[in-house]
């Protein structure tokens, strides 16, 4: 990132996560979906394997918890980002927006902070929209069956991506 100006850059340019107010947090996501997906992790490397699979809560066509506020009381081991989860997780996608700024990056074109709306995730194909299924009623077993390749998950993020 160039130097700042808090006087007249955006938020998310100027202060640490820690930093954010709790609405400035709110705003840094996406709504691509992409956390609320069940992930594959092999004990042995680490390795996480992704699945089309979504938490009971995720709806698949805005990418949003049916029930965010009280979620944990639905789906106990849900992960509730934080500054140091974010620094730590290592399946969080590399366009997520809490990682871009952890690292010191700015965000996507696509992302609604900067295009001004919520659809340019979706129409970047970034998000999950339309393309999982719920985990409800599915064996674990079954889980392996629907992995999945999701756009800029692996790999360098493309130049003209930002």
């Amino acid at each position: 990132m160039t130097s700042t100006d808090p006087q007249t850059d955006p938020f998310w340019r100027t202060k640490s996560l820690e930093a954010l107010t709790p609405a400035e947090w709110e705003s840094l996501c996406d709504g691509c979906g992409r956390c609320c997906l069940n992930k594959l992790e092999d004990w042995d490397t680490g390795q996480i394997e992704w699945t089309s699979i979504a938490c009971t809560l995720l709806d698949g066509q805005t990418c949003r918890c049916r029930d965010y506020e009280t979620r944990h009381q639905t789906v106990p081991d849900c992960v509730q980002l934080t500054p140091a989860e974010v620094r730590t997780l290592t399946w969080l996608p590399p366009t997520c927006a809490y990682r871009l700024v952890a690292d010191g990056h700015d965000l996507y074109w696509w992302h609604p902070l900067i295009s001004g709306s919520p659809d340019t995730v979706h129409e970047a194909g970034i998000s999950v929209r339309g393309r999982t299924i719920s985990e409800d009623g599915m064996a674990l077993e079954e889980y392996e069956n629907y992995l999945v390749d999701w756009p800029l998950i692996d790999g360098p993020i493309p130049e003209d991506a930002s």
